[in-house]
């Protein structure tokens, strides 16, 4: 795959090594939600309290996105890349030894803001594919990075289950994200992504950001769409532990965690090079489609656990295939301006999955699952007027498929040296 996909001169197995990374990374958002009941239970709080560990992972892991992602518009990425998975490996060791919750949701902020390396292989893997084939690298990344969110999910409700604690949950991932040191590093350019361009000030990329916003039409559209629809998938994912712990359904965190697993063909499917060969628009119909299917399913069997793992498989679809129209939409820019363009993207996915967590945890100690559902089904009505609305300003012109050429030739004037108008 490596030498049809990328440019000549890229190292081979990069691809597989960035899935593998983006996997390992990402996972360390997610793999608490299974355990949310066993730390509520551990600390003797409320489900909602106990909810917040991973609503301040994702709200870190959008703060991480803010603050470090625009620095791969001009950083050194193999130094940058060994920076983050230390930090994320040390905040994952605070985690397992924290006396509170409290303290465990702080370390969840603090590493989730340091696991924002799927970010930074995002536009670095885009830059390395050969001409046509932006979408398939972008999805074998973006597979790698569902399949992370989701099997973490699994392997942590196993870790408990064989091992009575989950704290042995943040042993093992910290231990895999620090192995990743050992490889990662020798994959990622040595170099700065535009050496040949005057630097840009930290300040003034974090400057840009908001003006990116303003300029870039694409840019707004795959923000809303991403937001929204992971707001959706983070409130039926935090919120599952605490419906399948409860009667009649009374299940354990290991087969909690086994929907994890369940979801991975949905996840797959989402591989095929649908964005390349159709385009991102029909791409978001298809996913929205699919994600309103699953939350119809969850709403009227949301005790079959064969329906369950049917909506999960729908819904990974969903927001994976979503994903990978959105970033493709934002990514036709040039490497100058990616990671930042990228930086909005996934803050903007990222607030609206905590979010969507944080609301599904009121809404179910308020109204149990049919509030859970409530929830996605508004977030998924959010996001189907903004199609609408994309769509019909699509067909009156070129202007909502990609982020235009003009779009970067009128990019702020503090990253202008290194705009693709400039090329």
């Amino acid at each position: 795959m490596t030498s049809a996909a990328t440019r000549p001169g890229v190292k081979r197995g990069t691809i597989p090594v960035f899935a593998t990374a983006t996997a390992i990374t990402v996972s360390n958002i997610y793999f608490t939600q299974p355990l949310l009941d066993e730390i509520a239970h551990t600390f003797h709080t409320s489900a909602s309290t106990a909810g917040l560990v991973a609503t301040l992972g994702q709200i870190g892991y959008a703060l991480g996105i803010v603050t470090v992602v625009p620095l791969a518009d001009g950083a050194r990425l193999r130094r940058l890349s060994t920076l983050l998975l230390a930090i994320t490996t040390v905040g994952l060791l605070a985690g397992a030894f924290a006396p509170s919750v409290a303290l465990l949701g702080a370390a969840a902020l603090v590493l989730s803001a340091g696991t924002v390396l799927p970010q930074v292989i995002m536009p670095t893997v885009v830059s390395m594919a050969s001409a046509g084939n932006a979408g398939r690298v972008l999805a074998a990344v973006g597979t790698g990075l569902t399949l992370g969110a989701l099997l973490s999910r699994t392997a942590a409700g196993l870790i408990a289950e064989a091992t009575g604690t989950w704290r042995a949950g943040f042993v093992v991932a910290a231990v895999a994200t620090g192995a990743l040191l050992l490889v990662l590093p020798r994959y990622m350019p040595a170099d700065a992504p535009a050496p040949d361009r005057e630097k840009v000030s930290y300040g003034r990329l974090l400057a840009s950001l908001p003006r990116l916003i303003v300029r870039n039409a694409s840019l707004r559209v795959s923000a809303a769409l991403g937001g929204t629809v992971f707001a959706a998938f983070s409130a039926f994912w935090s919120s599952l532990a605490f419906h399948l712990t409860a009667p009649p359904i009374a299940l354990g965190p290991a087969v909690i965690g086994l929907f994890g697993l369940f979801s991975v063909p949905g996840a797959l499917a989402a591989r095929y090079r649908l964005t390349d060969r159709f385009g991102p628009l029909t791409v978001n119909v298809m996913a929205l489609t699919s994600a309103a299917l699953a939350f119809v399913l969850f709403g009227v069997a949301g005790r079959s656990l064969i329906a369950l793992a049917v909506g999960c498989n729908l819904l990974g679809y969903a927001t994976t295939s979503g994903q990978i129209a959105n970033q493709a939409r934002i990514f036709a820019a040039g490497p100058a301006l990616r990671a930042r363009l990228n930086t909005v993207y996934i803050f903007s996915v990222f607030a609206g999955g905590a979010t969507g967590s944080a609301i599904a945890a009121l809404s179910f100690s308020a109204f149990g699952w049919a509030g859970v559902v409530g929830t996605g089904l508004g977030f998924l009505a959010l996001a189907a007027a903004v199609l609408a609305w994309h769509s019909a300003r699509a067909g009156r012109g070129p202007a909502g498929g990609t982020v235009a050429p003009a779009d970067a030739r009128h990019a702020p004037a503090d990253s202008g040296r290194l705009a693709a108008g400039r090329r």
